[in-house]
């Protein structure tokens, strides 16, 4: 390559400074709160904006991950309204732009960025708990069609859900993780009956789901039979690194205009079953405001406690930026995920032991006159849910020795025979 050659191509890599005013210019010529909400998502991602780290030919920049954030504060600061970005849906994409075909790519990922369709994530089961190869939802091929019959569990938002990510065993004839396959599942259907679980802490986030000769045509398998443990891995990659303790929860504008309006509502329903995941990590942002309030800010026990839970999560944080560095590199969704997954866990911990130490026994009081109208009670019944939720402690310990530390993996005795051969607690019939 000529020197010259090098040159041009170094003037064209883009700079913080570059996509600053490339979507500071977009925004002052097209941002228009009067719009509907979908109308305005349709036209920010045919421009690249809302996704700019996506492809080109799929809704966005090719821009490096790094630069997200910029484009975000030029957003934030004239408040306008991004893609939608919470819940599964975000899981749902990164899957299909790293496994999905063309058609997977053209039917839903604009309508992903829009929010018209709402996800779901098919993985969890009574019978297996967090060990997701062992599943025995069952898809069998008859004809032209899979028949999908089972059961899976805690399912985030399913009784809200358009679509969702299914695993389930294809191949009953050769090692678990052999016999996967992973589909795009339609979940209005009539073979899909969805029964909501109330948890302790009031919410009904959580459901089982109920597959009766439910229908996946063949065009919604995702990559090939076999290969589903593969794909699920990476829909699990990227949940762990969204556990990294710095996903924030959205926030309805109060400004004037048909957008917002439309953004309080979908916020207000759709977003309705994660409202309460600040909870459930801890809400480290109130333990020192709580402190000063209540006067045991000169405990000197209780500094002591607050001291390890910003530390922890300092460190936390730390641990995430490293992550999202290594994504911003280019580097493939890896088991640094599992170290953050597994950290936020002990920081909610410590900030629900922190909780306890400043209110007291009121922390158990719920309702309007209980300590932050019941916030503080709702932490600490929240909080076993983060070491659950994702893969468990235990889990997450396993990928780290095996994966990152490279120790030796536990024996096994179900990894090598055919699935139909392991014992197990539910039968395959």
């Amino acid at each position: 390559m000529s020197t010259g050659t090098m040159s041009e191509a170094a003037m064209s890599e883009p700079t913080e400074e570059s996509v600053r005013a490339e979507v500071r210019a977009w925004l002052t010529a097209n941002w228009n709160p009067e719009l509907s909400l979908v109308e305005w998502r349709k036209k920010l991602a045919a421009s690249g904006w809302g996704a700019p780290h996506w492809p080109k030919q799929w809704y966005g920049r090719d821009l490096p991950v790094k630069f997200n954030a910029i484009v975000d504060e030029e957003f934030h600061k004239i408040g306008a309204v991004g893609v939608a970005k919470a819940g599964i849906r975000t899981l749902a994409a990164a899957t299909i732009l790293a496994h999905g075909t063309d058609l997977h790519k053209e039917k839903f990922l604009l309508r992903i960025l829009t929010g018209e369709d709402t996800w779901c994530q098919l993985f969890s089961e009574p019978g297996s708990g967090s060990d997701m190869a062992g599943a025995v939802t069952r898809a069998d091929r008859q004809g032209n069609k899979w028949i999908v019959n089972g059961q899976k569990v805690w399912t985030t938002s399913a009784h809200k859900a358009h679509w969702g990510l299914l695993l389930a065993r294809a191949n009953w004839h050769v090692p678990k993780h052999k016999g996967l396959a992973y589909f795009v599942l339609d979940m209005k259907q009539p073979g899909v009956q969805v029964h909501p679980l109330r948890q302790m802490n009031g919410h009904a986030s959580f459901n089982q789901v109920f597959f009766t000769d439910a229908i996946v045509e063949p065009e919604f398998l995702v990559s090939d039979v076999g290969d589903g443990w593969t794909v699920a891995t990476t829909t699990l990659m990227h949940e762990r690194r969204g556990a990294d303790g710095l996903r924030s929860w959205a926030t309805a504008s109060q400004a004037k205009g048909r957008i917002y309006e439309e953004e309080r509502a979908e916020i207000a329903t759709t977003m309705e079953p994660y409202k309460w995941y600040p909870q459930r990590a801890g809400r480290v942002d109130l333990v020192l405001e709580r402190a000063k309030a209540t006067g045991k800010f000169g405990d000197p026990v209780l500094r002591q406690e607050i001291a390890k839970l910003l530390i922890m999560s300092k460190a936390a944080e730390w641990t995430a930026r490293r992550a999202r560095a290594a994504q911003e590199q280019g580097r493939p969704q890896g088991p640094e995920g599992s170290l953050g997954k597994l950290v936020s866990s002990h920081v909610a911990r410590q900030a629900a032991r922190v909780h306890t130490y400043i209110t007291g026994s009121d922390a158990l009081l719920s309702g309007e006159d209980s300590p932050l109208g019941g916030v503080i009670a709702e932490i600490l019944v929240s909080v076993p849910a983060t070491s659950i939720a994702g893969g468990t402690d235990e889990i997450q310990r396993n990928i780290i020795s095996e994966r990152v530390l490279k120790m030796p993996k536990e024996p096994s005795v179900d990894t090598d025979k055919p699935f139909k051969d392991v014992p197990r607690n539910i039968t395959a019939s």
